[in-house]
């Protein structure tokens, strides 16, 4: 199990570390989920189905991508210590693909290079997450992991909920009105016809992390180069060849992986498509996804703050399970909800009805809050799976079980929707778009299911008193 050694970085390395999820939020709540993607899906793909499709499949590349190389670059750090060039490095190509959203213009014919930038992105800012959260254990003491996760989750979302509004209040006009959420004409002359506030999230994301990523780099401290570089390759393979050899031995750790494999892949595929399908199913604007982003990263901020303080008292897994449990029901209860049905129940036949989107609204807080939590638990549980010398190891396992299926998540969800939009099936978009998502209901179960192998050192600790 983790090393018990007390550590603690000084104050501003902490703070340095924790801004890391501040400035990489905003990509997960501009580009994949509430403004890029829909916008994407609404206005450069021909039709939100087709969307919805290309979306997974880029994605899909991305955590591939990830899921062949992560494991392998982490027994390679640890041979040799130091994070942060890792971090450099993948920033670097994540800001790279940010910045190249810019180029998606409405009704393009030639999107395939959209798609490279957004599963490069995707690959940049998901890597460096992964060496980022290996500098964790190193920080504080472990009984306090708990507490730093979810704090550092919790100003994550606040980053995303403030970048989001500004966005949304200054910069993104609907074509309609020319105006943005808060009645204002978009900043620096954006012109709202061509999306160009839409656009933009790539470019402003890709600033707020150059910004905010600093810190981190200038005051969080990092592991001494244990070694040469030299044969480094070697020691990290052989390393990772012996972990993978003797992984279906602890039965913990290795339950852990698949356990989170599943239930990490049902969330992200849960916030990757939540803003498509609500602009495919219920008909919102970018308007009232952005509304709905910002309620999910409120309620999010405060489930991993509130999460994080439940890890330190009945431990990571309690609050896994039991967010799992309420992710498993905000799902269904998102895919039974359509303009004119709640839980599969017609409510009115018009759609004239605002409880469908007032059931999607309470939905999104749920998810948030409950998406939170469990994220910020997941990684102190891992922690408690491995020595101390192997977490960067651990995180790119940890990469690895989340992207395999990360992938296979969005690609079924895409062959899905097409399958169910395909002319021999006579569906209307709107129900392949339904139908294309239910794969996320089974691996929140399958998820739940092993999870009762999993040991924590809360109840290692509980279990010796």
């Amino acid at each position: 199990m983790a090393d018990t050694q007390e550590r603690r970085a000084p104050r501003r390395g902490i703070w340095g570390w924790m801004l890391f999820d501040w400035a990489q939020q905003p990509f997960h709540t501009l580009i994949i989920t509430f403004v890029f993607a829909p916008y994407f899906a609404s206005s450069v793909a021909s039709d939100a189905a087709r969307g919805q499709e290309l979306w997974g499949y880029a994605t899909g590349i991305g955590g591939l991508l990830i899921a062949l190389s992560s494991p392998i670059l982490g027994a390679i750090a640890d041979a040799t210590g130091p994070r942060k060039p890792w971090i450099l490095f993948f920033s670097v190509l994540g800001v790279i693909g940010c910045f190249m959203l810019w180029r998606a213009v409405p009704g393009m014919e030639a999107i395939g290079p959209i798609l490279f930038f957004v599963a490069l992105a995707v690959f940049g800012m998901e890597f460096a997450a992964v060496f980022n959260n290996a500098m964790m254990p190193d920080l504080v003491p472990r009984a306090e992991l708990g507490r730093l996760s979810g704090s550092a989750w919790g100003l994550g979302y606040l980053g995303g909920l403030i970048t989001l509004v500004l966005v949304l209040g200054f910069m993104s006009a609907s074509p309609e009105s020319g105006r943005t959420l808060l009645g204002l004409e978009p900043l620096f002359g954006l012109d709202p016809a061509m999306r160009e506030g839409d656009r933009a999230a790539g470019p402003f994301t890709a600033l707020w992390y150059m910004v905010f990523v600093l810190p981190m780099f200038l005051f969080t401290p990092d592991i001494a180069r244990r070694t040469s570089a030299r044969g480094a390759v070697r020691r990290g393979l052989s390393q990772l060849g012996r972990t993978l050899r003797s992984l279906p031995s602890q039965r913990s750790y290795f339950s852990f992986l698949l356990s989170s494999m599943f239930y990490r892949d049902a969330l992200n595929a849960l916030y990757t498509f939540g803003g498509i399908y609500a602009a495919g199913v219920l008909g919102w604007s970018i308007i009232q996804i952005g509304i709905f982003g910002i309620l999910a990263n409120l309620t999010g901020a405060v489930g991993a703050w509130f999460g994080g303080r439940l890890d330190q008292r009945f431990g990571p897994r309690f609050v896994v399970a039991i967010a799992a449990v309420i992710l498993t029901a905000c799902c269904i209860l998102v895919i039974s909800t359509t303009q004119t049905e709640v839980l599969f129940v017609t409510v009115a036949a018009d759609g004239g009805s605002s409880l469908p989107d007032i059931i999607f609204y309470c939905a999104g807080g749920l998810i948030g809050a409950a998406g939170g939590a469990i994220q910020a638990a997941s990684r102190t549980l891992l922690v408690d799976q491995v020595e101390r010398e192997r977490v960067t190891e651990a995180f790119g396992l940890y990469a690895l079980s989340g992207k395999a299926t990360t992938f296979i998540g969005p690609l079924t969800i895409a062959l899905a929707t097409g399958f169910f939009a395909s002319e021999a099936l006579d569906l209307s978009s709107q129900d392949a778009q339904r139908l294309g998502v239910t794969p996320v209901i089974a691996l929140f179960l399958l998820g739940l299911f092993l999870l009762p192998m999993v040991k924590s050192r809360h109840q290692t600790e509980a279990a010796k008193a």
